[in-house]
């Protein structure tokens, strides 16, 4: 289970809780396999050749199964094998063909299922027409290894990198903020600002008061005071709750989730006073996601790199589904609005390579057959059973947070959709014009590209001092490039249709240049002549 907190401002401490009896009781289950009459004698009487996995006989892959369960244990749940050499001889003979080694390595992967154990092909070597394969082979990662994990974002709290900071918040998705407010300072404005972000985006919000070892009392206490003002305003209509002691962490978290309570903690991270309190809230605090692992993959493209010697690896969240290696997804919308089938070659998350992630959780894909010029932030990767259109209007509901005169029709600023931020004029509306506080419902025309929305989205629009928020509520396909060139071929039929044959003399009635370009021809070959 991963959960995101996402801190605005002042970055903080990371609290990770592990545990290791998990791993202790695989071993032991493990040890169990060998308490029968099979432990050495099979692989010892009946040594396997360079070939068994090409043949793939039921017993040899018993035997097989059984030497890889032994080098687990003894490696601690890891081991290196070779494919295409013999086990328990000293015979020659190693190496398999190229066509061979394709079978062996396909026949291998089949086996470290049955096992289960996870095997990542790190090395093929050649000697001569002969080659052979390293496999690093491990046990599954279990997710019992960890009680918590949780991902801080750190986000600017400075304003000239508020756009960073906004980028964070739609793209990343957080399931919960954290408003780090120095106590020596106290409210500044970046301060409301990044909290009506957190508020509009109707993500959990709670408070760290820090540095509370140099701050004077009577500072700290006003600090407080205005604190609690903020949080109980009009705009946030939320019950500031001081943590002090176990049990107001417990009341805290059980409520937290309901968006109806904000946390507040007082901490020093020099002499660590309250630092227990907000691990034991982050340890404790449910998961407010609603997890949607058995609905078609959805993963959203943050980032775009290129890694020498892997290729293009693209990061970011899945936001739907689950993701296996070798799965094939359609990558898009290009820049005519089209998807493109390409397969995940490799998967990592947290820095390690895994065979799976699944809804919820962040990671990073090594792909195949497409270059980095070809993908950019804000694109996604879908199951081609969802069938995505992309989209160059949309209809949404928003609130204008700010403005300080009036916003008409043809009014264009920064749109941040999820990973998405692009420039849209905003085309029509229901109002004449408006101000701030205004509601209403507007259509939206991006300027550059085409994108990928779904109805639902949370979005923010801003230009400026210019603030506004709201929530896609209708998209409207944009037809692809195939789409659009035949129904430019139909068009042209119809107008030839309409225009009917030509005239008895040859000349079309729509075409009198035809009349005047002729005679200077004639005339200029009889001056020749």
């Amino acid at each position: 289970m991963e959960r995101k907190t996402n801190n605005v401002g002042i970055a903080c401490s990371v609290a990770k809780d592990s545990k290791g009896n998990d791993h202790k009781k695989n071993l032991e289950g493990l040890a169990g396999l060998y308490d029968s009459d099979e432990e050495d004698g099979d692989t010892k009487s009946g040594c396997l050749d360079s070939t068994f996995l090409v043949r793939n006989k039921a017993e040899e892959i018993d035997m097989y199964i059984i030497h890889l369960r032994k080098l687990l244990l003894e490696g601690e749940g890891e081991t290196l094998v070779e494919i295409g050499i013999p086990i328990g001889t000293t015979a020659k003979g190693s190496g398999l063909s190229v066509e061979d080694l394709e079978v062996a390595s396909r026949n291998h992967s089949e086996i470290l299922k049955k096992i289960p154990a996870v095997g990542t092909k790190i090395e093929t070597r050649k000697n001569g027409n002969k080659c052979t394969e390293v496999w690093l082979v491990r046990d599954p990662p279990r997710e019992e290894d960890f009680i918590e994990l949780i991902t801080f974002i750190d986000l600017a709290g400075h304003e000239k990198y508020l756009k960073t900071t906004i980028f964070g918040m739609t793209g990343h998705m957080p399931d919960y903020t954290m408003l780090m407010v120095g106590a020596n300072m106290g409210i500044i404005g970046t301060t409301k600002e990044h909290l009506s972000l957190a508020l509009s985006l109707s993500v959990p919000v709670s408070i760290v008061v820090t540095k509370i070892d140099m701050c004077p009392p009577q500072i700290l206490e006003e600090t407080m005071k205005n604190i609690g003002r903020l949080v109980k305003s009009a705009g946030a209509r939320k019950l500031p709750v001081m943590v002090r002691n176990t049990n107001d962490v417990i009341h805290a978290a059980i409520n937290f989730p309901s968006k109806r309570v904000c946390p507040i903690f007082q901490v020093s991270n020099v002499e660590g006073t309250n630092l227990d309190l907000l691990r034991q809230f982050l340890n404790i605090v449910p998961l407010r996601r609603a997890l949607c692992g058995d609905d078609p993959a959805h993963f959203q493209i943050d980032d775009v790199y290129w890694v020498e010697g892997v290729g293009t690896v693209v990061s970011g969240t899945v936001l739907a589904g689950t993701i296996k290696v070798n799965d094939t997804l359609l990558l898009g919308p290009n820049s005519v609005g089209e998807f493109v089938p390409l397969p995940v070659k490799s998967i990592h998350r947290k820095r390690m390579p895994v065979s799976s992630v699944r809804c919820g959780q962040t990671a990073s894909f090594a792909l195949r057959k497409v270059t980095k010029r070809d993908v950019r932030k804000g694109m996604v990767m879908v199951d081609p059973r969802l069938e995505p259109m992309a989209s160059m209007s949309f209809e949404a509901e928003v609130l204008i947070l700010h403005h300080p005169t009036t916003i008409k029709p043809n009014y264009q600023a920064m749109l941040h959709i999820g990973s998405i931020r692009q420039t849209a004029t905003l085309v029509s509306m229901n109002k004449d014009v408006l101000r701030t506080g205004d509601r209403d419902r507007v259509l939206f025309k991006f300027i550059r590209l085409p994108e990928y929305i779904r109805p639902g989205t949370r979005m923010v629009f801003r230009e400026g001092r210019t603030k506004a928020v709201g929530t896609v509520v209708h998209v409207i396909p944009q037809a692809t490039l195939a789409q659009q060139r035949a129904k430019f071929k139909e068009r042209s039929n119809r107008i030839y249709v309409k225009q009917g044959p030509k005239p008895p003399n040859g000349k079309s009635k729509k075409d009198p240049k035809i009349d005047r370009v002729k005679p200077t021809l004639s005339s200029t070959s009889t001056a020749h002549a």
